[in-house]
């Protein structure tokens, strides 16, 4: 393969990484508070499930997109020739 086409190759995988990390983050940072009220109707752990998703669940769901998302990318990296 070329070096251009293993550039666009390379470029197109990190976008559309970047596109599924912000839609995760999106869904965890604002729909989840956003339908706070709705999700206190049920309860997690003795905790309604809005105050759970806002003080543990989302915080957590942001560490595990941050390792997920650094590992696929030097993963992208690697196949496409442009690791450190």
């Amino acid at each position: 393969m070329s070096k251009n086409m293993t550039h666009q190759v390379h470029w197109q995988r990190t976008r559309n990484l970047t596109f599924i990390t912000l839609g995760i983050w999106f869904v965890f940072a604002f729909l989840i508070h956003w339908f706070g009220a709705e999700l206190n109707q049920t309860s997690f752990l003795g905790f309604p499930l809005g105050f759970y998703m806002a003080a543990q669940g989302s915080p957590l769901i942001f560490v595990l997109l941050l390792v997920w998302s650094t590992r696929r990318q030097e993963k992208i990296d690697d196949e496409c020739g442009v690791s450190e």
